[in-house]
């Protein structure tokens, strides 16, 4: 008899931004006519650049000849898709083997994906809040209890909080984890973490020898140069950290779908050598995956050509620039923003104590403007929303100037 995986009972509610759609649409529904101008789902709206397309259209184009055809490729992607990623950490001061890069086809299923390698038991701690996926594919694996309605927790799951009293970065452990879940630029706080404040969890986990999980899906929207985009900018992280990156944003491929995951030959854990940790995800690439579509990676390789990073780079400034719009606008209309500098998400009080979803529902109903919940991405969360900077210009402005006028700051 087949019996169904009981983990996924444990999840609390509906995907976030599942449910965002669904009561976006039904406000849609039962006002016709009304048109509603999103800050909600981080969506790319500007058109790749033009030596992306010319690479994406070239990678096609040499399957269109028997001389040039190529089928599979090689599970953790073509070297020289491998080694144009790691020309781009070596700018850093961070030298990698291209044997320690696997391509992907983004960095979410990454970030789910990783844990398999983990064992089931594994004590997880992960930034509050958080990005839904960190906390959901765990939940799925069964790592965790159920879930606690009454503090928005699930048991089990070691919840570090991010307020505005420690400047959106959490504070170490209060015991010993096993795999901890960082992001920088964080989604969805805006906040970026110091040297500093990196090296405390890299010194935690080489002590433990615990792993940290570093997202850096937004790392080439940091303009400051003091701050770190690559956690291996921190000596020994390499021996503790494995680092996953996207295409997404960077360049566009939200839909087109590129990513990268670092796990170095010196990552170690509890009771394992090194060298096992980088061979195991190997074996689950290998064997689940058969690497990034060819002709993706061409437009990826593309994107890391200087003319390619030039005309991101572009791109990504549009969005910080909409980003500044979005956080002055809100801080007009009255509100406290954090995020926005370095980052492509605003993190914006509610007023007046309100929480996220009734805040979420006054801006839709009276300024027809979606955006995010704090509260769905976790506990701590709960009386923000956040903005993202990914809409159109014009429709961003126009979202902003909307918000202002329904909370009577025009």
């Amino acid at each position: 008899m087949a019996r169904i995986n009981q983990n996924y009972d444990k999840l609390g509610a509906s995907y976030l931004f599942a449910e965002i759609s669904r009561r976006a649409k039904a406000f849609a529904e039962k006002n016709p006519g009304v048109e509603l101008l999103r800050l909600g789902i981080g969506d790319t709206t500007l058109p790749l650049a033009p030596t992306v397309v010319a690479g994406l259209r070239a990678g096609a184009e040499k399957l269109g000849a028997a001389e040039t055809y190529t089928g599979y490729g090689d599970y953790e992607g073509e070297k020289w898709m491998r080694e144009a990623i790691a020309s781009v950490y070596r700018e850093r001061g961070v030298n990698l083997d291209v044997s320690e890069i696997f391509v992907s086809d983004g960095a979410k299923s990454d970030s789910s994906n990783i844990q398999s390698i983990f064992s089931s038991d594994a004590v997880v701690a992960i930034q509050d809040p958080a990005y839904p996926v960190y906390v959901d594919s765990n939940v799925m694996a069964g790592r965790t209890g159920a879930y606690d309605p009454a503090r928005q927790q699930y048991q089990g799951i070691i919840y570090m909080p991010c307020t505005e009293a420690n400047g959106f970065f959490p504070e170490l452990p209060g015991q010993k984890v096993d795999l901890v879940y960082l992001c920088s630029p964080n989604n969805p706080t805006g906040a970026v973490a110091t040297h500093a404040q990196l090296s405390l969890f890299v010194e935690y986990a080489r002590a433990r020898k615990a792993v940290i999980v570093f997202d850096a899906a937004y790392s080439t929207f940091i303009r400051d140069p003091s701050l770190p985009q690559s956690i291996y900018e921190i000596p020994g992280a390499r021996s503790c950290a494995i680092e996953l990156n996207s295409f997404s944003k960077t360049a566009g491929f939200t839909g087109v779908r590129l990513g990268w995951a670092v796990v170095p030959k010196e990552l170690t854990c509890e009771a394992t050598p090194p060298g096992k940790l980088n061979a195991m995800w190997y074996r689950r690439q290998s064997t689940f995956f058969n690497g990034p579509s060819n002709v993706v990676q061409a437009g990826g390789a593309a994107a890391l050509t200087p003319r390619g990073r030039e005309e991101c780079r572009a791109i990504v400034d549009h969005y910080l620039e909409s980003a500044r719009i979005i956080r002055e606008g809100f801080t007009l209309a009255g509100l406290t923003c954090f995020g926005g500098t370095n980052a492509p998400y605003v993190w914006a009080r509610t007023p007046g104590g309100m929480s996220s979803w009734d805040f979420f529902d006054k801006l839709l109903r009276e300024a027809h403007v979606v955006t995010t919940p704090g509260s769905g991405f976790g506990p701590s969360g709960e009386g923000y929303v956040r903005l993202s900077a990914f809409g159109r210009r014009s429709d961003t402005e126009r979202a902003v100037a909307a918000v202002r006028a329904a909370l009577g700051k025009r």
